[in-house]
């Protein structure tokens, strides 16, 4: 996604007509207050005064389902930032609801206020799921939101879940390929976690829920990611924001936690690349040195969070040394370098060769 402040407004089940077994909105949000008109009005004004480059302006609604609260308030909340837009301060509006509180009425009302994009919190596209989670809608109302959110010219963004009570790894491929197939804009991905407070907390308690492991998670994310990189759908989250409260030992009760989960899925998509790459060099790497350039933006991602990739890849070939330097190369390309050997890793290559041969299996 292109660069641009986020002004972030939360409205914390907010007009929500269902308690998912996975959600506390006051947990995740830590905010216990509903949201008013002048409490938007301040928070924007607040978030200007702190911009100081010249970028774009998107006010997004957070948490809840906006589009499932009384007509009247919805048009006071949007009300505000509008006011903005049309003066040119604000550039986009966005915000999220769930796949059956979208209808025609609802859609031009969002359209008079300047709405840009719908994000639909959809989790699974899988029936079992769905009920298991206590979602409330079906697959068909998520279709039925999609074709009506295209019709009126809206953005579509699609949120899913991984791990949530029936659900496995075909399951999540499988509603991420729908997610394709509908041609979403942007996507966001979490690892379902054990929220304190909730009915999935009860259900762990009890030993009726297993959680992923992390390693599990980062896996079936891999294929997810890879996935939506190959069609150019941009993936804007994954992985749950930390804050204050959601730290594993504090409101996180259980589950695929961790401060800085994008990166060790996007570490892992490289770790795997330069393995596949390196198992094709045909004599004993032992004790050799390895030379790795790519973009500067991507070098932190290539060596693993404290240095992961490189102690798994020395450990595994026998590799004296692994070297990264920065170079200016295009857009997912790594130079590798080994003595007189050297090649051109193409990741998008890459990544499309791995998910044939992952649904080959």
């Amino acid at each position: 996604m292109s660069k641009r402040y986020i002004i972030p407004i939360f409205v914390p089940h907010y007009g929500c007509p269902h308690a998912c077994i996975f959600c506390n909105q006051k947990k995740i949000t830590n905010m216990t207050t509903t949201t008013r008109p002048q409490d938007v009005e301040e928070i924007i004004e607040r978030n200007l005064g702190y911009f100081w480059k010249d970028l774009p302006v998107e006010l997004a609604f957070y948490g809840g389902s906006f589009t499932a609260i009384d007509m009247d308030i919805q048009s006071q909340l949007l009300e505000v930032p509008y006011r903005y837009k049309e003066k040119g301060i604000i550039h986009e509006i966005r915000l999220s609801t769930r796949p059956d509180a979208i209808d025609d009425r609802i859609l031009t009302n969002l359209k008079s206020y300047g709405v840009d994009t719908i994000e639909l919190g959809v989790q699974s596209l899988d029936e079992e799921v769905l009920a298991l989670s206590d979602r409330g809608h079906s697959r068909e109302d998520v279709y039925d939101a999609v074709k009506l959110i295209r019709e009126f010219g809206f953005n579509l963004g699609l949120q899913m879940m991984v791990g949530l009570p029936g659900d496995d790894k075909d399951k999540s491929i499988s509603t991420a390929r729908e997610f394709i197939n509908m041609q979403a804009d942007l996507v966001r991905i979490y690892p379902t976690l054990v929220i304190k407070d909730t009915h999935l907390n009860y259900l762990y308690e009890n030993n009726l829920y297993k959680p992923l492991s992390l390693e599990e998670a980062v896996d079936i994310c891999t294929i997810l990611l890879i996935l939506f990189n190959l069609e150019n759908i941009k993936v804007i989250r994954l992985g749950l924001q930390p804050t204050d409260n959601i730290q594993l030992g504090r409101d996180v009760v259980a589950g695929p936690f961790h401060p800085a989960f994008r990166q060790l899925v996007e570490s892992n998509i490289y770790k795997m690349a330069i393995e596949d790459c390196l198992e094709t060099v045909d004599y004993n790497l032992h004790g050799k040195t390895l030379t790795i350039e790519s973009r500067a933006s991507e070098i932190s991602s290539i060596s693993g969070q404290k240095s992961s990739n490189i102690k798994y890849l020395k450990e595994k070939f026998g590799l004296s040394r692994i070297k990264l330097f920065p170079q200016e190369l295009d857009k997912d390309k790594i130079k590798i370098q080994l003595e007189d050997i050297m090649e051109i890793l193409d990741l998008n290559l890459w990544m499309a060769s791995y998910i044939k041969d992952c649904m080959n299996k």
